[in-house]
């Protein structure tokens, strides 16, 4: 498998791991400037040339996945026998640096509710690298033609269609997941915060809505829902910066997303 398709399989099993590539060497070495290997947490990919240096740099890798390190490294060594070495001597007479480069899971946003604002949201998030959900129960705001303006999204956009129970998809999707819910429906919102609440994996969750809709959703929260204040809470609503309040579809998309970004930058990015 090459490096490339590593990767690839990592990021859809939503896997961390860490690129390792060989930066430099001088003299003689196992590898070339160039050569690649993929770490898993319990797997690894190509080649740097084995021994001491691959042995290593796989350890480390290891400890990066373990602490969720974003930072990429550099590590040195000298193939010599006057080297004392973790995993055995390696003496071909160079030196060699190697870059190891976090592949951190990336995040994953769910929109429920894909009309005019979820639309003009979803081609902003497209922009991103991250998996974003769209899920709405009318199957023709889910068509491939109308989702054309996501053709050369960065992000991998998966759709749902949920004709009847669109809270279903919460416990389907990944850990972490931040949830904005705008669907065309109250009743539907009403039934996704409720759901959403119940769902222990998921990341943020965000309803778009006046202050009398969430004074009514909050109430059923409590009474119908049995849920207390402080599960409440982590519902914010409404969406978006406060300070730009324009109406229209793509200026409130804009200002959900750039709301979104910086609840990613607050969870360290």
């Amino acid at each position: 498998m090459t490096w490339v398709a590593a990767v690839a399989r990592l990021r859809a099993r939503r896997e961390p791991g860490v690129l390792v590539t060989v930066a430099t060497v001088r003299g003689h070495a196992p590898r070339d400037a160039g050569a690649k290997l993929v770490v898993g947490r319990t797997a690894t990919w190509g080649s740097i040339g084995g021994g001491n240096v691959e042995a290593v740099a796989v350890d480390r890798a290891r400890e990066m996945i373990a602490a969720a390190e974003r930072a990429p490294e550099m590590l040195d060594f000298a193939l010599n026998d006057k080297v004392t070495n973790r995993h055995g001597v390696q003496c071909c007479g160079g030196t060699v640096a190697v870059l190891l480069e976090p592949l951190p899971v990336v995040r994953a946003v769910a929109v429920f509710g894909v009309g005019h604002v979820g639309l003009e949201l979803a081609r902003i998030l497209a922009r991103q690298d991250l998996d974003l959900h769209l899920i709405d129960s009318r199957a023709d705001l889910l068509a491939e033609e109308r989702l054309d303006v996501l053709a050369d999204a960065v992000a991998q956009v998966h759709t749902h269609h949920t004709p009847l129970l669109p809270e279903e998809v919460l416990a389907e999707l990944p850990p972490g997941t931040h949830v904005l819910i705008m669907t065309h429906d109250h009743a539907e919102d009403a039934a996704l915060c409720d759901a959403a609440l119940r769902t222990g994996h998921l990341g943020s969750i965000g309803l778009i809505g006046s202050a009398a809709k969430w004074a009514r959703f909050r109430k059923r929260l409590a009474t119908e829902g049995g849920h207390d204040d402080a599960a409440i809470d982590r519902i914010k609503t409404p969406i978006g910066l406060a300070d730009i309040t324009g109406k229209e579809p793509a200026t409130i998309a804009v200002s959900v997303a750039a709301d979104l970004l910086r609840t990613f930058e607050a969870e360290g990015d």
